[in-house]
C-alpha cells in the first residue's frame, strides 16, 4: 500500500513537473530585431542573448502614463543593481517620428545616471512599431491623427534568456516589485 502511495506522488510530481515545461516550450519566441539605441547604435535581440530582460513602451513627449513608468524602471532599475538581480531593461519608443536617438539620450538621463544595462531604441517606423508590438508582446500601440499622445501599454513585460515573453505587470500594482524579482531569479537560473 505505502508503495503505491510513493508511486502515485512520484507520477504526480512528475505530471506537475511536466506540465511546466510544456508551458515554457508554448511560449512565442520574439522574432529577431536590430534598431538603434539612444546611443545611435544597433541594438537588438543579439545584444540580448542569454539575458533576462524587462520590456516597455513608452515615448517622449507622453504627457500622463510615461514619466511615471518610466520612473518605476528606474526604481526598478536601482533596486536590482542593489539586490544583485541580473535583468536588462528596453524601453521601445511608440513615437519614432520624434524620439530620435538624442531625443531619448536626454529623456533616460533624467530617470538614471546608469545606462549600461537600460536600452531606449528606435529606428523604426510608426506602422513597424504598431505591428512589432502586436505580434510579439501582444499589445496594441496606436498613434491617432488628431493627437500627439499615442496609445499603448502601460505594462512592463518579462522576456526569458531565450527571447519570449514570460509574464507583464502592471506597474501601478504595489505587489508585483516582489513577484517580479522572484520571477527574474528563476529565469536566471
Amino acid at each position: 500500500m505505502r508503495s503505491h502511495k510513493g508511486f502515485l506522488l512520484a507520477f504526480v510530481c512528475f505530471l506537475l513537473l511536466s506540465a511546466c515545461n510544456d508551458k515554457e516550450k508554448d511560449l512565442k519566441k520574439i522574432e529577431p530585431f536590430t534598431f538603434t539605441n539612444q546611443d545611435g547604435q544597433a541594438f537588438g535581440t543579439a545584444d540580448l542573448v542569454d539575458k533576462v530582460w524587462i520590456a516597455d513602451f513608452i515615448f517622449t513627449k507622453c504627457e500622463t502614463v510615461c514619466p511615471p513608468m518610466t520612473i518605476e524602471m528606474a526604481n526598478l532599475q536601482d533596486k536590482f543593481h542593489k539586490d544583485g538581480i541580473e535583468v536588462e531593461f528596453v524601453s521601445f519608443t511608440v513615437d519614432p517620428t520624434i524620439d530620435s536617438p538624442v531625443a531619448l539620450k536626454e529623456y533616460v538621463e533624467q530617470f538614471t545616471d546608469d545606462e549600461s544595462n537600460w536600452n531606449m531604441v528606435t529606428g523604426y517606423s510608426q506602422e513597424e512599431i504598431e505591428l512589432f508590438a502586436r505580434e510579439q508582446f501582444q499589445t496594441v500601440i496606436q498613434k491617432p491623427k488628431t493627437s500627439t499622445q499615442v496609445i499603448h501599454s502601460t505594462n512592463f513585460f518579462l522576456v526569458n534568456k531565450a527571447g519570449a515573453v514570460v509574464k507583464e505587470y502592471n506597474y501601478v500594482d504595489e505587489t508585483y516589485v516582489n513577484t517580479l524579482a522572484k520571477d527574474i531569479l528563476k529565469l536566471n537560473k
